[in-house]
Parts: structure tokens; sequence; C-alpha cells
């Protein structure tokens, strides 16, 4: 609206907004009808976890939390405001939040490390009313269950059935466990820096001892050789490296999924020598992984429904989504294309259709 005259400033400043203000102060659910409130998200991070670059500090991760509203812009019409907090205490940022929450309709928590982002997550969700997620670990999980379920339709293979390995136990590779899992995926076997994780090693932090007793069914615990052997699938959310001996040891034609970038644990050519499926987190090759297919959706959907949370079934609804967009999966086209504009439409149907 253009401010032209003395009754456009009333009407946009005052006397005009006092009935609205009264309106809301009678009954609070009214700031999602008369506000921006009702289609802005918060874009919230501490700058510990920033795409490769790791922990950079707040200022220097505005421009990816500048960017990421923009993408929730194009692909979901969401006004997004970013935001970085000058502190890594879980407590201040929890207590920020919710003290800022009331100016939006959700929280994208992004691009903060593991394990506090598991701790802040749950925290917000249990004192907020509004959606909350932390992109990093459910929008990468999202899209790669999307793109597994399309891998074992290309080559003939039962989801239930598959043998997988995940090499990463951070905040993307716990939530990639929580997802397989739930879509009835058993046997997956963990990797961290010293190895696999099973439930007789010692030394385990909380996190990674809850990992071990849902996953690693088979308790291999010698060596990542011994985890790659006949496996089906490996997952790398990592920046650790499998040679092309290790690859050799898994079943034919596996599903390689080296998400690591701009260099993937699995060297390409040799992913392309090896892999029945391969994928990657680059825009340069075929099937990439990439967040941007699930969260504009997701919040999209939950908003629109009127969701308080963001719950595991709208997670497999917006991966399932993604996944049917495919009509005849291919070894070279197993998710649809980051900018394919069918996918958040499609994703927030889904996810409001599963509150």
């Amino acid at each position: 609206m253009e401010v032209s005259s003395m009754r456009d400033l009333a009407i946009c400043y005052t006397p005009g907004v006092a009935e609205v203000c009264e309106a809301i102060a009678q009954d609070p659910a009214q700031a999602r009808r008369y506000t921006g409130a009702g289609n802005t998200v918060a874009v919230i991070t501490d700058g510990t976890a920033v795409l490769g670059l790791g922990d950079i500090g707040p200022q220097a991760s505005l421009p990816v939390m500048e960017g990421k509203a923009q993408l929730f812009q194009q692909f979901a019409g969401l006004n997004s405001f970013p935001i970085v907090l000058d502190t890594q205490d879980v407590d201040e940022i929890v207590d920020t939040v919710v003290r800022i929450a009331p100016s939006f309709a959700a929280i994208n928590l992004e691009d903060i490390a593991a394990p506090r982002c598991f701790d802040i997550e749950r925290r917000l969700d249990e004192r907020l009313n509004i959606p909350v997620m932390h992109d990093d670990q459910h929008g990468t999980a999202v899209v790669i269950y999307a793109a597994l379920r399309n891998a074992a339709r290309v080559l003939g293979r039962t989801l239930a059935d598959l043998r997988v390995v995940i090499s990463g136990a951070g905040a993307a590779g716990i939530a990639c466990v929580d997802m397989l899992l739930d879509a009835g995926i058993r046997d997956i076997i963990v990797l961290d820096s010293q190895g696999p994780i099973h439930a007789d090693r010692v030394g385990l932090s909380p996190v990674k001892q809850s990992l071990a007793a849902r996953t690693n069914p088979r308790n291999i615990h010698t060596t990542v050789d011994d985890a790659l052997r006949d496996a089906d699938t490996f997952i790398g959310l990592s920046r650790g490296h499998i040679t092309e001996e290790q690859v050799l040891l898994m079943s034919e034609a596996p599903i390689l999924f080296s998400l690591a970038n701009p260099t993937p644990e699995i060297e390409p050519e040799v992913a392309r020598r090896h892999g029945g499926v391969v994928a990657t987190g680059r825009s340069d090759m075929p099937n990439q992984i990439n967040n941007v297919l699930a969260f504009p959706g997701i919040f999209r959907g939950a908003i629109d429904a009127g969701a308080t949370r963001i719950t595991r079934p709208m997670l497999l609804a917006a991966s399932e989504a993604i996944a049917s967009l495919i009509d005849a999966p291919t070894a070279h086209n197993i998710v649809p294309q980051a900018l394919d504009p069918r996918v958040a439409p499609a994703v927030a149907k889904a996810v409001a259709d599963a509150v």
C-alpha cells in the first residue's frame, strides 16, 4: 500500500490499526490472519556448522541464512527473516527463540552443530505452539529417503531387505536413521570416525548410545570393511573416504549416495564404475540430493494446516510425495530437479494431509 494521503497514514499507522490490535488482544490466534506473522518463517543459526565451512560464527553465516530466506519466498511464497545468534549456549538460544517466536509462523533452525542441535530443537518443540524444524537433520533425511525409494525401484530391490551403511553420526546421519527405521528398514550400520557404532562400544555419547540401541542388529563391531561387506546401500554424510577396494566389498551394483560436498566420500569415477544407482550432493552431477526439494513444501504445508509441530508422519509424507513425482525412475533420474515447480506444492499438500 502506498501512503499518499493522511487517510492512508491513518489506516496503516494510527488510529486505523487500533481495531486490529484490539482484535488480536482478545484472540491472539487472529495474528495469523491480520499480520505478516502468519506467513513468515524465522531462519535461525548460531553459525557453528555452516555448509562445508564448519564453525565460522554468526556474522559469516548470515549470507547463508539470507539465501535460505530467498528460497522460502521463491518456492513456497513464504516470507522469511534471517537471524544469527551470537551465542552457542543452548539455554540462551532456546530462550531467545521463544521470546521472538510471536513474530513468526514457524522456526527453521539451520547450521547448528550436533549434538546441541538435537536439544535445541526438542526444547523448542516443547515450548512453542508453532512448527520447528532443523533442516540439516530432517530436510536431508526426507530427500535421501525419497531418492532411496526410487533407487530401490530401479534395481528391483525391497526397501525392508536393504543392508544400509551410513557414514556420519551427526545431525543428518541420525535423522536419516530415524527416517529409514520409520520406513521399515532394519539392517542399518552407522559409522563414525572410530568405525561402526555398536552397543558394546565404550565411551559413546548419550546420542550415540541411543543410536547404537536402534541400529547394527548384526553387531558388526570391528572395521569399516566388515560393515560394508555385502551391504546394498552406502549413504555418505561425513567427510570420510571410501576406497574402491571397499566399494568392491559391497553387493553387486550397490546404491551409492556420496553426499559430501564438494568432495564426495566415494570418488565419482569409482561410484559410476561400480554403483547401480549413484547420487551426490553436487549440482553438476545427476541425482542431486538437495534440501530445497523438501523444506519449502514442508513449512508451507505445516503452516497452511495450522500444525503446531512437524511430526515424523509429516516428514514421511513429504518424502513419498517427492519420490512419487518421478513416474518412471532410472539410474540417472531418481529425484526431481531442484527447480521443478511441482515439488513444493506436492510436498505441501502431502504434509498438510498428514497433520
